[in-house]
């Protein structure tokens, strides 16, 4: 009796699998991109607390429920050692700087003033006062 030579062919599973898990992964990436692009449109990343108000003259507002540090001095852009976006010039003495960072609010739009902030102190390695700040009011 002949030998008959039997092939198997391999079938396309692995490759099906390969594409289905680059569908899944390109899916969730766009799904993510459209969802987080429709948070931005809608005020997500406008840095305005809901409530607050915001003028040329003032930003923010204070929960009476919480006791604020405040300062006053010049608003100058930059931190120190990664700390602080901005800082209030209250002297002229860099020992004397509250340098500050803010999670509700744009500090940017107040540099080259004269203001009163109120916020909370944190903790820092660098500045030697390293404040969150919740208020901003021009004062000159």
């Amino acid at each position: 009796m002949p030998v008959q030579k039997t092939v198997v062919k391999k079938s396309n599973t692995s490759m099906v699998l390969i594409v289905g898990a680059l569908l899944v992964v390109v899916v969730g990436v766009g799904s993510a991109w459209l969802i987080s692009s429709k948070l931005m449109s809608k005020g997500a990343s406008t840095g305005k607390v809901p409530g607050s108000v915001v003028t040329s003259t003032s930003a923010g507002m204070l929960d009476p429920s919480i006791k604020y540090d405040t300062a006053t001095g010049m608003l100058v852009d930059g931190g120190i050692g990664g700390e602080g976006t901005q800082h209030l010039d209250r002297d002229g003495i860099p020992a004397h700087y509250v340098y500050m960072t803010s999670s509700v609010l744009d500090l940017s739009s107040f540099i080259g003033k004269k203001v009163q902030i109120w916020g909370q102190t944190e903790a820092s390695k660098k500045a030697g006062w390293l404040m969150d700040v919740s208020k901003v009011q021009v004062v000159q």
